[in-house]
């Protein structure tokens, strides 16, 4: 019931609110991400893109990213007459996700239907989802990393591959045999160690003890295991040969349950829809993929497209936070005037809006490396190239998300809106599969092991010299710091960093307007400018260039 008295009416007059951003296109709004979709080969994609964007952009998806957050998975370990079911239920909001996820090919698209561009397209859609539900996108990349693994196992390969290449979502806890599609999770993270993966203790013996039998024995536990629904695993465990890698499914083919048993849901910060599992294996029954004893090298080839999906998800978080942001100052007013109309608001607006145009670039490069699958040099950047984004792009995101947050205001702080799940799922990609300190030793790895990455990546830049001092005295004193053994373990992470940025500035300089490139380089890559939070861009910035781009017409 209302107040009746008039000053009390007037007090709960809603006035100065901003309204939910909804029924906008995702796509058609980020003309970076459709500049850099044409610029890396994948312009037959726009007016797909552009349709998906109108579906992510709808009230309807964004109620389904809400409602699979808001009501996470509940675990169901015995059916009804107390037989062992360990099955997961979900919200039917979730199971929409993933439907959308595989309809449109964001798991195994590029591998179904192979073209120039097919990845750069998919991770467009893919950072575009991740702009309102990134749970989903867990069991989704995973599917993704699997299918190059398992091409290597002839036998695995004919049974279950028609099933991954599917675009068909079928949620059925039922024996992969009568399912029409299929996802595929991954098991490696023990108690004992998490990328140190040689430290794991689960032990794989020949099924039958008979080493000829074709299956293995797998027993014991996985700290992490993502998207348990998921109908198999890889899975590591170590055999007489040393760490080696398995693919386990949920049934085994006379239609039992596998030997997996899930001891408990993480409780997480984030990712709330996607259900983190702790798993047993008792005896469970697996097939080796690639050599005995080789496991590591099997996981780091799945590894490389997760990493990839680690950097294009958190460009994705970031978009969103910063198209919440963008969308908030253009209606919420303060002292007599928008806040978007605000000079120091503008200054934080483009700066954000600067970092996210730079990780799409570079994410949308990384992207166009895995169309190249025969190149040698896109494989050499692929190589390198991986971790450097992973790193820094995941490693930007929690700190953009925070200012888009803060944007807001208290608002902002509540989680009936969007932003505190943006921000709780912030610092998961630079977490998962390879933490920062990884990637940077990874990094140099690559570099170690692929002298010829260097030219690739000096390759890469070179046309981008000669255009900005800042930007060739920045690449200069990179290429001294790479050649330089001394300490280089130390420098692990500024090198990476600097890597990532001399990349992004490359980019920007050869194929986006000249402000957002002079932007960049005098922020990014000038000594002593960059400051310790966003807003700190200089008086001369062309803000409505870089503000317009990020958020056509309101801020022309």
């Amino acid at each position: 019931m209302q107040p009746s008295h008039p000053l009390l009416t007037a007090t709960h007059e809603v006035l100065n609110q901003a309204r939910a951003l909804e029924n906008y296109n995702a796509y058609a709004n980020n003309r970076p991400l459709q500049e850099a979709v044409e610029q890396q080969g994948a312009g037959w994609a726009q007016d797909w893109l552009t349709a998906r964007g109108a579906e992510v952009g709808s009230s309807e998806w964004i109620e389904h990213g809400r409602l699979a957050n808001a009501y996470p998975p509940v675990l169901k370990l015995f059916d009804r007459y107390g037989n062992r079911r360990d099955e997961v239920e979900f919200h039917p909001s979730w199971h929409e996700c993933l439907g959308w996820l595989k309809r449109h090919g964001c798991d195994t698209g590029p591998w179904a239907e192979p073209k120039p561009g097919a990845h750069v397209a998919r991770a467009a859609a893919f950072v575009m989802f991740a702009e309102i539900e990134c749970g989903s996108l867990c069991p989704t990349t995973m599917t993704y990393g699997a299918v190059p693994a398992l091409r290597h196992v002839p036998e695995l390969a004919r049974e279950w591959m028609p099933r991954l290449l599917s675009r068909d979502y079928d949620r059925r806890f039922i024996p992969a045999g009568q399912k029409t599609g299929v996802l595929i999770g991954m098991g490696l993270t023990e108690k004992q160690g998490g990328s140190d993966v040689r430290a794991n203790t689960t032990r794989a013996e020949p099924n039958g003890g008979d080493a000829n039998s074709g299956t293995w024995r797998i027993t014991g536990h996985k700290w992490f295991l993502s998207a348990p629904m998921c109908d198999a695993f890889l899975v590591t465990a170590q055999t007489a040969k040393g760490l080696s890698c398995f693919f386990v499914p949920r049934w085994t083919p006379d239609e039992r349950l596998n030997e997996m048993r899930i001891q408990r849901f993480k409780d997480k910060l984030g990712d709330r829809s996607n259900a983190g599992t702790e798993m047993e294996f008792w005896g469970s029954l697996g097939w080796l993929v690639g050599e005995e004893g080789r496991g590591i090298p099997t996981v780091l080839e799945m590894g490389v497209y997760t990493r990839l999906d680690c950097a294009i998800g958190s460009t994705g978080i970031m978009r969103g936070a910063l198209s919440q942001a963008m969308h908030h100052t253009s209606l919420r007013s303060a002292f007599g005037k928008l806040l978007k109309d605000q000079s120091l608001m503008r200054n934080v607006l483009a700066d954000m809006a600067l970092e996210v145009e730079a990780a799409t670039a570079l994410s949308m490069r990384l992207a166009r490396a895995f169309d190249a699958q025969t190149d040698e040099a896109e494989s050499l950047l692929r190589r390198i190239l991986t971790p450097v984004a992973k790193y820094w792009i995941c490693k930007r995101c929690p700190a953009l998300v925070a200012e888009a947050m803060e944007v807001h205001g208290g608002n902002g702080y509540v989680d009936e809106g969007p932003m505190p799940r943006l921000f709780k799922q912030s610092p998961l990609n630079s977490i998962w599969e390879g933490s920062g300190n990884v990637m940077c030793l990874d990094t140099l790895r690559a570099m170690a092991r692929h002298p010829k990455s260097i030219e690739v990546l000096t390759a890469e830049i070179t046309p981008a010299l000669g255009r900005n001092r800042g930007f060739d005295a920045f690449v200069g004193a990179l290429q001294k710091g790479l050649s330089s053994p001394q300490d280089i373990e130390i420098r692990a992470r500024e090198l990476t960093q600097g890597i990532a940025l001399a990349m992004q500035g490359a980019l920007l300089l050869r194929h986006a307007p000249a402000p957002v490139a002079e932007a960049f380089c005098a922020s990014r890559l000038t000594p002593n400018h960059w400051g310790a939070s966003f807003g700190t861009l200089a008086a001369n910035t062309d803000f409505a260039t870089l503000l317009t781009r990020a958020w056509p017409g309101e801020y022309a």
